[in-house]
């Protein structure tokens, strides 16, 4: 098995000089690491990541933990993570909370006894204290989709409120005036954003809020489905239905057909969240698309910075989202 004395020997350098220059440490030179790695690729050399770890105690282990792994909004997030993760040498462990705080700090727990190099989390709620203990053991943590207030943690969101608004903006200036809104948890901040963003639509617009047209879900299948029912039974029936999730979007359309209603002749039909099957389903389906890829993407470089540089400022980013229009809000619609 070849060794890191056998690079060493090759490159006319030092076994300290080869660690320090495959580990990409400072104090080595261009010319001196171009030797290592023309040597360790002349030999097939692949240092274990195992032995080192247990050697200088530094894990090359990222944590990712989320809030619903059946979510088909996290594979391309987890993607994201993934392909920065591995670029940069690091594995990723990946739990699911499954909105379950006991679940979410039991996770936590595990990735820091793993000792891992950082963490990348959805938090299940904005005052989770999950997290404490990896923060005051000196783990990076990077906050992921929703807000985390009780850390001064580098963040990475979306713009919930200027994406709902876009959505009910364009039901309204379809002509819908009777909108219901599915909206998530309130006391997740990603719910009530969106909540927000479509009551400010509705307001800029001399709509009043009709709370017999709210209802709010969990962002489940299940609610979606449950919620959507119960105002398909309001009379007036709402014109319109815009849904805070996509996994409460899936609920919401069951329940649409079982009603037997069609989408946008009988109802139309918007969903935060973009995802595979919105545009092959009949009608497909407007949204309002996050970019999951970027989410994780971004998440992944902020957590590699911050490992690098403990000290830099606290960075919270807010990533655009993009109203796909489809066909399931229909053409515009006559006001009575």
């Amino acid at each position: 098995m070849t060794t890191g004395k056998d690079v060493a020997q090759l490159a006319g350098v030092s076994v300290a000089t080869v660690s320090r220059a495959l580990n990409n440490l400072p104090d080595v030179s261009d010319d001196t690491r171009a030797k290592v790695l023309w040597a360790a690729e002349q030999l097939g050399y692949r240092p274990s990541r195992v032995a080192r770890r247990l050697r200088v105690q530094v894990s090359q282990i990222l944590g990712l933990i989320v809030s619903d792994v059946a979510n088909p909004f996290f594979p391309s997030v987890v993607r994201g993570i993934e392909d920065v993760a591995h670029a940069h040498g690091y594995t990723l462990l990946l739990c699911n909370s499954d909105e379950d705080p006991a679940k979410e700090s039991l996770y936590a727990d595990v990735l820091l006894a793993e000792k891992v190099a950082g963490v990348i989390t959805v938090p299940t709620r904005e005052d989770s204290l999950a997290y404490k203990s990896l923060s005051s053991h000196g783990i990076p943590i990077v906050v992921m989709d929703r807000r985390l207030r009780v850390l001064d943690v580098d963040t990475v969101l979306v713009e919930n409120r200027k994406g709902a608004y876009a959505g009910v903006q364009h039901l309204i200036q379809l002509g819908h005036r009777r909108i219901g809104l599915i909206s998530g948890p309130m006391e997740i901040t990603t719910g009530r954003e969106r909540h927000e963003g479509c009551a400010n639509a509705l307001s800029d617009y001399g709509i009043p809020l009709d709370n017999s047209l709210v209802r709010i879900g969990d962002f489940k299948q299940q609610s979606g489905y449950r919620q959507a029912y119960e105002l398909l039974d309001v009379s007036p029936a709402p014109t319109a239905i815009f849904v805070a999730n996509n996994l409460m979007a899936l609920g919401a359309l069951s329940a649409i057909r079982e009603k037997g209603l069609v989408i946008p002749r009988d109802v139309a039909f918007i969903s935060f969240d973009d995802m595979a099957c919105a545009r092959v389903l009949d009608p497909p389906l407007t949204v309002v698309a996050q970019p999951t890829y970027e989410l994780g993407h971004s998440a992944a470089e902020l957590l590699l910075e911050r490992i690098a540089d403990r000290t830099r400022p606290t960075v919270h980013l807010e990533l655009q989202t993009r109203l796909i229009v489809r066909e399931s809000c229909g053409q515009e619609k006559k006001r009575s």
